[in-house]
């Protein structure tokens, strides 16, 4: 195994590589190879705060884009296992350390302006196999996962393989996503539901908001690129609370009064 500090450009007889020529990170820096003919690139002017990436297979490959705008920076801890990717967009930035994981040559895709929460995590499998008993076969195999992009996904929230999120979404906090979210809608809940379409979101924290803003402030810049209807028909799905007692004995007393 080889365990490097720095990041800044190596390669190695087995033929693991790092592309950077950026000038050197050495704070927070944690990359092992483990396999052999493993590839992490990052750009230049990627705004690395805090990066680990663990390649425990072959022929796996990390891919981290630039950052041209300001933000909170590049915070990730990444592992790969046999032939597997996963590409970080430009511009993106993490709350905290958040956690994505792809094996079994299955991918993750991130992309462009993606804004991440304290604590996400991303994983394209559940780290050990379920068998079915009776047939023998894996019940949970890995599975690619593609996120758009201008995706803000909250605090705690979990994304699950086979999953994929349209550009413009709001994922909810502690939410788990197992199914594919559309675009411009807000996803919430355990399972996470589509709660909410046609909606957009902007970077600005609403603590530079005066009190009792409803509409974008003056001189906020809007992005239009992302302003766009969920594609998606299906109607969003809202729970509602459980009935009260009351509510209960009168949808009782109603269905005797039927008979």
């Amino acid at each position: 195994m080889v365990n490097i500090k720095v990041l800044e450009p190596y390669e190695d007889e087995q033929g693991n590589r790092i592309e950077y020529s950026g000038p050197p990170v050495t704070e927070k820096i944690d990359i092992q190879f483990l396999g052999a003919g493993n590839t992490l690139t990052v750009a230049d002017s990627a705004k690395v705060m805090s990066l680990s990436a663990k390649f425990t297979g072959d022929h796996s490959s990390v891919e981290i884009a630039e950052t041209t705008k300001k933000r909170t920076g590049l915070r990730f801890g990444l592992t790969l296992g046999q032939q597997s990717r996963i590409t970080i967009g430009s511009n993106v930035g993490a709350a905290s350390k958040a956690f994505v994981r792809a094996s079994e040559g299955a991918s993750v895709a991130l992309g462009d302006d993606c804004m991440l929460a304290s604590s996400v995590e991303i994983r394209t499998d559940d780290t050990h196999a379920i068998y079915d008993i009776g047939t023998g076969l894996r019940t949970n195999p890995a599975r690619d996962i593609t996120i758009g992009e201008h995706v803000w996904i909250g605090k705690y929230a979990a994304i699950f393989g086979g999953v994929t999120i349209g550009s413009g979404s709001i994922i909810g906090f502690r939410s788990i996503v197992t199914k594919d979210v559309p675009n411009n809608a807000v996803a919430a809940g355990v399972p996470a539901r589509v709660v909410r379409k046609n909606v957009a979101w902007e970077r600005p924290n609403l603590d530079k908001n005066p009190l009792g803003t409803e509409t974008m402030p003056s001189g906020q810049r809007k992005s239009e690129a992302f302003w766009n209807k969920t594609e998606n028909s299906e109607p969003a799905v809202v729970s509602l609370p459980k009935p009260g007692r009351f509510v209960r004995v009168r949808r009782r007393i109603g269905r005797f009064l039927a008979r």
